[in-house]
């Protein structure tokens, strides 16, 4: 095992990366392609061309195989993690038959084609009309069902990302229980499928054959094949072991093994996560996420738009931090820290609410916000506001785990591309009044995926003993208490009351511009 390494790769939103890890979790090499999240053929709308998804992750591969040919030399086995809920219909030969469609998608099935309006009403009386609602509309399958049932007909798999990768890699069907969740006929519980008369069943009616085999985290999916090695450079033969989704891997990644440790992922979609051994559902009928660790679970509270947020505001307001990087070989986002550094917390009261996704339990009409300006605020303030407000996110959704868990959050440990803000970070341990820790790499989904992957490969006797040695923290964020205290009070009598408040002048904004438009 000491000089043996996996090659992991996270097929993520805005790029696909392949790294080789060691027994320690050290990312030997990573090579990072970056893609098109995806092309919107109508408003709403969210695709990609699953050949172009494909192309990267060899491009990626390739590219570190290339490059490390000692290393490459030393891999064991292959492993995934990949975005979630991004579906591909094939045909029987792995053939895409449509665009995927992304998570982001907005398009909406008919519900009532899918639940009658007797069975509907009695949802609504029971308080879950709008969760049914909003599953039922969210699944891909049924829209597909019911605007291209030619594609339908012709679909012989639907395959999660994650599915669709390692029939390109292997050949085979399959995926990890890990990987299946949301609008699918598929118990979270028990990891096995729904029976057709069952409410996910009825809610999602896939028949049972166009969906693949799944086999737990850490067994092997398959194996290389000739084809792929030619795409890949990765050695025909090698075993390719199931892992589990980005947000799962980064879970266990950042080293959280009990509901006491926080994980946070900065990423495009911003989260709040704790692991679980039973199953904990945050809100009624809304499970857990499956863990990366078999028969786990994770629980979640997500801001969709998270740091996609940075990324806006470094697009319309950072075109001088954008420029100086781009001369003095910098990160934008490192410069923007220096611009905020001395702005205060709270921002003088400018106040961001950066949710406004619609969701199962969400405001169809919902909006972001941004109040409390002045003639002292300047693009620094508003860009700690951003900040700030996505961790009010955040915490408000730690406030619900911890509530539901019945544990109080003791650490949080950060990663993706925003943990690497000192800023950010101090921000994290001083609204959530606990410390804040950076993980020794970033790339916590690839050690995620690495650990479940060394679990499968019996180099470990347990998870504890693997996490003991593929993670560690680099630096620790204490809270300043003086900020502490700001953000509480903004938290409590401003940020929680400002989404009921402002509801109403949503739903008058959507009537009068017609935008979100409703279907």
């Amino acid at each position: 095992m000491t000089s043996d390494v996996i090659l992991a790769i996270d097929a993520g939103t805005q790029s696909i990366r392949a790294a080789f890890v060691d027994a320690t979790g050290t990312i030997l090499a990573i090579n990072q392609v970056p893609i098109q999240p995806y092309f919107a053929p109508q408003p709403g709308w969210a695709e990609q061309d699953p050949e172009y998804l494909w192309t990267a992750l060899c491009d990626a591969t390739t590219g570190l195989t290339t490059q490390h040919r000692d290393i490459s030399a030393r891999v064991v086995a292959v492993t995934l993690a990949t975005q979630r809920l991004t579906m591909v219909n094939v045909d029987a030969a792995g053939k895409p038959l449509r665009p995927a469609i992304i998570w982001a998608d907005n398009r909406r099935a008919d519900t009532s084609k899918v639940l009658g309006p007797a069975a509907m009403g009695l949802a609504k009386m029971v308080g879950i009309g709008g969760l049914l609602e909003f599953s039922i509309g969210y699944a891909r399958s049924n829209w597909i069902r019911q605007h291209q049932p030619e594609v339908w007909a012709a679909t012989h798999k639907y395959l999660f990302l994650s599915g669709f990768f390692t029939h390109r890699l292997t050949g085979e069907f399959t995926d990890s229980t890990a990987n299946i969740l949301g609008t699918i006929p598929f118990e979270s519980k028990t990891a096995t499928c729904s029976k057709p008369r069952s409410i996910n069943g009825v809610l999602f009616p896939i028949e049972p054959e166009k969906l693949p085999h799944v086999v737990p985290p850490g067994a092997q999916l398959g194996t290389i094949t000739a084809r792929a090695a030619e795409r890949t450079g990765i050695a025909a033969g090698t075993p390719m072991i199931a892992a589990a989704s980005d947000k799962a891997c980064d879970v266990l990644g950042a080293g959280c093994l009990s509901p006491d440790q926080g994980s946070i992922s900065f990423g495009t979609t911003a989260t709040f996560n704790v692991p679980t051994s039973t199953y904990v559902e945050l809100e009624r009928f809304l499970p857990p996420f499956p863990a990366a660790l078999q028969g786990q679970f994770h629980t979640e509270v997500s801001v969709l738009r998270g740091l996609w947020l940075v990324t806006w505001f470094k697009e319309e307001f950072g075109l001088a931090e954008r420029l100086a990087a781009a001369e003095t070989n910098q990160a934008p986002e490192a410069l923007l820290d220096d611009l905020i550094r001395d702005i205060p917390a709270g921002s003088l009261g400018l106040t961001t609410l950066p949710t406004w996704m619609p969701g199962p339990h969400g405001d169809p009409y919902g909006k972001g916000a941004v109040f409390g300006f002045g003639d002292v605020h300047t693009r620094a303030h508003l860009y700690r506001s951003i900040l700030e407000g996505i961790v009010f996110a955040l915490y408000a959704g730690a406030q619900q785990t911890a509530k539901r868990t019945r544990t109080d959050i003791a650490v949080v440990r950060a990663s993706g591309g925003g943990s690497q803000s000192d800023v950010l970070m101090q921000i994290t341990a001083d609204i959530f009044g606990i410390p804040a820790q950076r993980p020794h790499t970033s790339q916590t989904s690839v050690v995620g995926a690495a650990i479940s992957t060394a679990l499968g490969l019996d180099w470990f006797a347990d998870a504890s003993s693997a996490v003991a040695a593929m993670t560690r923290q680099s630096k620790q964020f204490e809270p300043i208490h003086a900020n502490t205290s700001i953000y509480r009070e903004l938290f409590d009598r401003v940020y929680q009351p400002s989404h009921q408040r402002l509801a109403p002048l949503y739903k008058q904004i959507a009537l009068v511009t017609g935008y979100p438009e409703r279907s």
